[in-house]
């Protein structure tokens, strides 16, 4: 498959089968984005938790593996460029820009963009979970605070993952400036790798 776009505060909806590889890239450098996977029937969700605790770490890179909320392993990281990735934060969502942000009109967000590709892909997703923050560079002080500091991916950094079940995937360019350095969101690209 072609390289394909998911535009700059929008989001995308693929399917994977078993072993095929999903490459994902920051064309210009600095871009965060989401990553939500469900099995391909729904029965199975991506879950933060289970990845931390079979993985014994909060930052996941090359050679680690994201599990799903059933214990079965989603989708292995096989070649990682930026090796700082976020898997604490929830995707942002309307209720965060109204809540820290005062916005009082609909601002685009990586909540309804992960939704709106997974119904697209037949999946109902309610409720969603935490996300696969893609690039977001989240520090974590020793009191335990979190700071989410400038991502350190560069143009044409890229994240590849393998496919170990049959899965729904959808991705999201981030709107969240604070997520991107201070930067308006920019488009994100990726690719199906053969298996």
């Amino acid at each position: 498959m072609a390289e394909q776009v998911v535009p700059a505060a929008g989001g995308v909806g693929l399917r994977l089968k078993r072993g095929q590889r999903l490459r994902i890239v920051d064309p210009v450098g600095g871009q965060t984005g989401d990553l939500m996977a469900y099995a391909a029937d729904g029965s199975e969700r991506l879950s933060n938790g289970r990845s931390f605790d079979y993985g014994g770490k909060i930052y996941l890179s090359t050679g680690d593996v994201l599990w799903s909320d059933r214990s079965s392993p989603m989708l292995t990281i096989i070649a990682d460029e930026v090796g700082r990735h976020d898997f604490l934060y929830a995707p942002c969502s309307l209720e965060m820009y109204r809540m820290q942000y005062g916005a009082t009109e609909y601002h685009p967000n990586c909540h309804d963009n992960l939704r709106a590709a997974l119904r697209e892909l037949g999946i109902e997703p309610d409720p969603l979970p935490n996300a696969f923050n893609l690039f977001m560079n989240v520090e974590i002080a020793a009191n335990g605070r979190l700071a989410i500091v400038p991502p350190r991916s560069r143009a044409g950094d890229a994240i590849v993952l393998r496919a170990e079940m049959d899965l729904a995937v959808a991705i999201s360019s981030c709107p969240a400036s604070a997520c991107n350095g201070g930067a308006p969101p920019r488009p994100l690209a990726f690719e199906i790798l053969a298996d």
